[in-house]
């Protein structure tokens, strides 16, 4: 395939994903809002994290020749370093807090969604950027199936406490 043809699919594929966390970072928060669930809210983090990524992608990929590779991948690393750190943070101070989320099926059926959709475009990406010889595009595509991931371990925790009630009833100093 030309490289051309393969750069715009690149540039597709990261415009999607854009635009899929995008709208899914503002139903994630407004779910996380309305239930007080830590794990939705850190989840619209990650998707807006995923946002930054493909971002940083896109920039990578209209600079091919201005050897934006290292200071991209640099950028994308930091990023979910970040993200690593309030997840764990925020999970502590949920366990700490007793914090209970009530159940949420419009953060339910985004994340099936996100899922899915995560899944296909770290495919694509991942193929498209082996095709380029694009360590960037391959890198952010390991980035989205991370988010597909996350979203699908969000989910189980989400899916647990909605059907069965899965949550500590008392505080951990009990």
């Amino acid at each position: 395939m030309q490289s051309t043809s393969l750069l715009r699919r690149g540039f597709w594929l990261e415009y999607a994903t854009l635009g899929w966390n995008v709208v899914g970072t503002v139903i994630i928060l407004i779910a996380a809002v309305r239930t007080g669930s830590a794990a939705l809210a850190g989840f619209g983090l990650d998707s807006a994290i995923e946002i930054f990524a493909s971002v940083v992608v896109v920039w990578q990929l209209k600079g091919l020749e201005q050897g934006r590779e290292s200071l991209a991948l640099k950028l994308i690393g930091t990023a979910f370093i970040i993200l690593a750190i309030y997840v764990l943070v925020q999970s502590v101070w949920t366990l700490l807090a007793n914090a209970h989320p009530a159940p949420s099926p419009l953060g339910t059926v985004w994340l099936v969604l996100t899922c899915a959709v995560m899944l296909l475009l770290a495919w694509g990406k991942l193929v498209t950027g082996r095709q380029l010889g694009n360590l960037v595009l391959t890198t952010e595509a390991r980035v989205t199936l991370i988010d597909a991931a996350l979203g699908g371990a969000v989910l189980i925790g989400v899916g647990l406490n909605a059907l069965l009630g899965w949550w500590p009833t008392q505080s951990l100093d009990s």
